[in-house]
């Protein structure tokens, strides 16, 4: 059998559990979704959301790029986040990386990838801000899982520095912030950092609000 193939016959096989168990499972969501949880996680086949939380489907709004990254050039996330904090209206976010990323190992090296050398320049960045810790592991698995945290913990904070967010932080006292790490080898998922609504964060990145 053709791969995708399986992938269709599989999905038929869910669809059909999911009814049986409860005759409105698709109907209930058709028309409205409300998560309380946008994931932004790195594209590796490795890290399905929500397999790894155990989420059902109206649970998580996800987005994902090449080691979880939140560039505020990057059209495509600055929309899922306007869309997410603005009219989803989710109470959470979470950055997700892993260990022994790729994207993070490869932003580690001096090869020259092509286009995505720009993407990862924004991990070298990382690595620039913190050379002295880093250079200081001599192990080089700790070290990459080292800037695989350190990472996770810069986007967040790139998260509370978008006028989005600050703006919703000010009208409705959310989202909440929070940096996780996922270990592949025991598929447990750790906290690193949390950013509660209003948090304190460089003075250059704040924004005014007119009072409405």
């Amino acid at each position: 059998m053709r791969a995708e193939k399986k992938l269709l016959l599989t999905n038929k096989a869910w669809a059909k559990e999911k009814v049986d168990l409860r005759s409105d499972y698709f109907s209930r969501m058709e028309h409205v979704q409300r998560p309380q949880f946008l994931w932004i996680g790195c594209s590796d086949s490795r890290v399905p959301a929500e397999e790894v939380t155990g989420a059902s489907p109206g649970e998580l709004f996800v987005h994902r790029n090449v080691a979880n990254l939140v560039v505020h050039t990057d059209l495509n996330l600055i929309s899922v986040l306007q869309f997410a904090v603005e009219v989803l209206e989710v109470e959470h976010i979470i950055v997700c990386g892993h260990y022994g990323c790729g994207g993070v190992k490869a932003a580690m090296s001096h090869k020259n990838l092509g286009i995505i050398n720009k993407w990862l320049r924004n991990i070298k960045d990382v690595f620039k801000a913190h050379r002295q810790e880093l250079e200081a592991i001599t192990n080089e698995e700790q070290r990459l899982n080292r800037l695989v945290e350190l990472n996770v913990k810069e986007q967040v904070h790139n998260i509370a520095a978008t006028s989005i967010v600050q703006k919703a932080w000010k009208k409705s006292s959310r989202p909440h912030l929070h940096g996780w790490v996922y270990n592949l080898k025991n598929g447990l998922l750790g906290e690193l950092l949390v950013l509660e609504p209003g948090a304190e964060i460089d003075p250059i990145y704040k924004y005014d609000f007119e009072e409405s």
